[in-house]
């Protein structure tokens, strides 16, 4: 049980990580907001509490000083200024590394985190983090006043947790446990307020606690325990000891400054002078009423709005439900595969009915779908960091920018999507940013800029991680290319073409072994991982501008629409993402190029034509009469090309079933579905396909030679 409870701690901890980094985030592009400000003091107060109830020492610590710190901000005695917050920045990067060590195990960089507290302790007056009252030689009246003061009080509360409380997967038993380390905690569960068995509303949260606290903790710190649920419970605490009482016991310290006679000497008249680093009562009041009314105004907000109910669910649960849903399309295919092979003259009721259950079968699939749809803004919060540390591995200055948070992408596709966009990031940090001087000397801003967006395109994501920098040395990429053996040293290539050698397997323009580069690890890692995810990457450079890296993904790894086509009697599928337009030739449109290359004419422009079942081994590529169907595709690189087919008969969504670990690697071949005669149909990889083709080679080096002869 208390492993479950702990599992919950964490998954929790990611929720409140993203929403301290979120606040952060605002605060760092000028957004001081007080909401802002209080939403990330409770986010590190939260993650504090509950690291408290499973005795994660070193997490508490460093959490309580971070928390200590913004306490300070929030009560407006430090000022935000770039120093602090990209301290906290650093912090916060950190509290994230303790969290993912208390869950996952391993060692602290204990240097690490003594720097970072050193920076933090700079920022906390001890004296106001810890209130000790020193006699200081002023008798025994000082002494009984402070005793006053200090004394024990006895807080009665009444917590009712409301059900949204629940619904956000907070738990009472942290609260209780944060509320016992202040004192002596007493519990009683009041059930009065549940009904009989056959009233009873399972969505509703009935039970309410009467708890009763010895402590000589202020009420504040009461109220603090229950601040991250404000909104979520009706609370009430009462003391023994009212307002009244504080005054006098105040009093009674005031006066013993001024009046107490020093241990054996005489009176003292004059009245006695406080410490100049003690806040003056005045100056004290107002930031405690501020806060005080700040709570309620969230509260009331928080009534108003109400957080929207979520439902934590195994990952597991949700594959197997996809699943089920794949097979109830498979399914619907093959009874519509059955019932237009049935020989019934008038079967058009029995079609209405098979459209309407095809419509709602694609409704329950969009919405299972959109289940595991997650936006992309964790992962790109995420990416703020990879940033910071990058920049300061190279003593560079560059600043994150997001576009399209929101975005929804499959849940899987974000998460082999994190190593891409690292790579990506660290690349973009590490060669296309200039050093500070170098940007000055090139008329731009010290800081470099890095725009990281996401977007839906034609039922595909895009994802574009554009810089500011440098843009692509050409002339050096092609060089480094020919030291390395890569490409012959005579070649002649384009600029897009050079641009791409920065994804062939071993390339690095890294001089020098680092913690960024250098280890012959390059960019070949990113399109690999692209293309495992039936995506496709391209590059754009400008010299002394920057440089773009565009990633185009599916939706979802589990469905896709595709063009159903016939090639050499076999049924095949081509993902309708990549393709322009489809079109049938005619002879005239027809004409070759060297011995084995074909050029297909559209509207004065010439493509080169990739016959499928040649390329794949199932005709010749060199038939008298080629296939008058064509698909016309482009490539990563922008250039468009026709893939020759016998037919085209549909486009329809189809479910993806993987070949990893039962055929290996296909070479034109990226997954396979099941078509609604029961039958395998493969589907195809237009880029592998493409790479091939001997029309696009021989294409390729006569566009070179041309190029050469108008330069």
């Amino acid at each position: 049980m208390a492993g479950s409870i702990q599992d919950t701690f964490f998954e929790e901890c990611e929720e409140l990580l993203e929403a301290m980094d979120e606040g952060l985030t605002a605060i760092e592009g000028g957004d001081h907001d007080p909401e802002v400000v209080n939403a990330v003091f409770r986010a590190v107060h939260s993650i504090k509490g509950g690291a408290g109830a499973f005795g994660l020492d070193e997490l508490v610590a460093f959490a309580h000083k971070f928390e200590t710190v913004f306490d300070e901000v929030r009560a407006n005695r430090l000022q935000l200024d770039t120093k602090l917050i990209q301290l906290l920045l650093r912090c916060s990067d950190h509290l994230s590394d303790l969290v993912a060590t208390s869950r996952d195990g391993g060692s602290v960089d204990e240097a690490h985190n003594d720097v970072l507290v050193s920076a933090l302790e700079e920022y906390i007056d001890e004296e106001e983090e810890e209130v000790v009252f020193q006699p200081m030689g002023l008798g025994g009246a000082f002494e009984m006043a402070a005793i006053e003061v200090e004394q024990e009080r006895v807080y009665t509360i009444r917590f009712h947790p409301l059900k949204d409380m629940y619904g956000t997967g907070n738990e009472p038993y942290f609260l209780f446990q944060t509320l016992a380390d202040l004192g002596t905690l007493e519990v009683t569960l009041d059930e009065s307020e549940l009904p009989g068995f056959d009233a009873l509303d399972t969505d509703e949260s009935y039970l309410i606690w009467a708890l009763t606290l010895t402590t000589t903790e202020p009420k504040s710190a009461i109220e603090s325990v229950f601040e991250f649920v404000e909104g979520l419970c009706e609370l009430s605490i009462d003391s023994d000891m009212d307002e009244e009482d504080d005054a006098n016991a105040l009093a009674a310290l005031e006066a013993a400054f001024g009046a107490a006679p020093e241990e054996g000497g005489d009176q003292v008249t004059a009245p006695f002078e406080p410490p100049v680093s003690a806040p003056e009562p005045e100056a004290v009041e107002a930031p405690v009423a501020a806060k005080a009314a700040a709570p309620k105004a969230e509260a009331a907000k928080s009534e108003q709005r109400g957080p929207n109910p979520t439902l934590r669910v195994d990952l597991e649960r949700v594959d197997r439900l996809i699943n089920a849903v794949g097979e109830l399309i498979i399914n619907h295919s093959m009874l519509a595969q059955q019932i237009a092979n049935l020989d019934v003259a008038d079967l058009r009721d029995v079609e209405t009915e098979l459209e309407g259950f095809k419509n709602l079968a694609r409704d329950i699939q969009e919405g299972v779908m959109s289940i595991r749809a997650q936006p992309v803004k964790p992962l790109f919060q995420r990416m703020a960091r990879i940033v910071r540390e990058a920049s300061s591995a190279t003593g560079k200055t560059a600043k994150l920018i997001t576009e399209g948070e929101g975005t929804e992408v499959d849940k899987t596709v974000i998460e082999r999507l994190s190593d891409p966009l690292t790579h990506i990031l660290r690349n973009a940090v590490d060669h296309g940013i200039e050093k500070p001087e170098d940007r000055e000397a090139a008329g731009k801003t010290k800081s470099g800029e890095i725009r990281l967006s996401a977007s839906h395109r034609s039922g595909s994501v895009c994802i574009e991680i554009k810089d500011d920098g440098a843009g692509v040395n050409r002339p050096r990429v092609k060089q480094i290319a020919i030291d390395k053996g890569l490409i012959p040293e005579n070649a002649d290539l384009s600029d897009s073409e050079i641009d791409n050698l920065l994804f062939l397997p071993g390339f690095s323009t890294a001089k020098e072994i680092s913690n960024l580069s250098g280890r012959g690890v390059g960019m070949d890692v990113v399109k690999n991982a692209v293309t495992a995810l039936g995506g496709r990457i391209n590059i754009a450079s400008t010299p002394g501008k920057g440089s773009v890296f565009t990633i185009i993904l599916p939706l979802t790894l589990a469905v896709m629409d595709g063009m159903v086509v016939s090639v050499a009697d076999q049924t095949m599928v081509v993902p309708i993402t990549s393709i322009v337009e489809t079109m049938r030739g005619s002879d005239d449109m027809v004409n070759n190029l060297g011995a084995d290359g074909t050029l297909l004419s559209i509207r004065g422009n010439f493509v080169p034509v990739c016959d499928v079942g040649g390329a794949l081994g199932l005709s010749k590529a060199d038939q008298d009469q080629p296939p008058g169907v064509y698909l016309l595709v482009e490539t990563e690189t922008g250039q468009r090309s026709a893939l020759a087919v016998d037919d085209i008969h549909d486009q329809r969504q189809v479910v993806i079933k993987s070949l990893d670990g039962v055929c290996g690697n296909i070479p034109g071949v990226a997954a396979a579905t099941i078509l609604g005669d029961g039958k395998i149909a493969m589907i195809l990889d237009p880029e592998s396909i493409l790479a091939a083709s001997p029309s696009a080679a021989a294409f390729d080096t006569e566009r070179r030679i041309s190029n050469a002869i108008a330069s």
